[in-house]
């Protein structure tokens, strides 16, 4: 199978929707996603929150990446996180996710970047051994930790102790 890797634009908002909305499906996330095309327009296309590589193949896109930049304080550079990486069942085992994998390490090395980070759900074994045949390591000392909504809200507005 052959596809190219390419940025995404604002006139893929609807291929990121139907790509976000099964990665959402294959997590058994379903029931968060609420992203709309406004929010997607607005973050990603007009503040630059995030960043998208489109996976295609014959004209139609077949996977993602979603990414941001952050920075690592101790050894004082900078990285890019992967929020979200997804190619469909069909396209799996074409070379699709190392294709769009190398393209972001490709793009990390381009902007100074030291490193590559993201999360895995533990039950997601095939991609956990697809990581690991790329050469990533898991962080076995680190939990990872996620505020939002009411707590969000809650410690952000200075109330003295967040919902539970």
């Amino acid at each position: 199978m052959a596809f190219g890797i390419r940025f995404a634009t604002a006139a893929d908002i609807p291929e990121i929707m139907r790509l976000t909305h099964a990665l959402a499906v294959y997590q058994h996330m379903e029931e968060e996603f609420t992203v709309t095309p406004e929010l997607l327009q607005k973050w990603l296309f007009e503040h630059h929150m995030a960043e998208v590589l489109l996976a295609e193949s014959r004209g139609k896109a077949i996977g993602f990446a979603l990414f941001f930049p952050m920075f690592s304080a101790f050894p004082g550079l900078p990285g890019l996180y992967l929020q979200d990486l997804y190619v469909e069942q069909r396209s799996r085992g074409t070379g699709c996710g190392r294709a769009l994998m190398a393209e972001l390490a490709r793009i990390a090395a381009e902007r100074g970047c030291d490193c590559i980070e993201w999360a895995c759900l533990d039950w997601n074994r095939p991609s956990i051994a697809f990581y690991q045949s790329l050469g990533a390591k898991p962080m076995s000392d680190w939990t990872a930790y996620h505020l939002s909504g009411d707590s969000l809200h809650a410690l952000g507005s200075g109330s003295p102790a967040a919902p539970q």
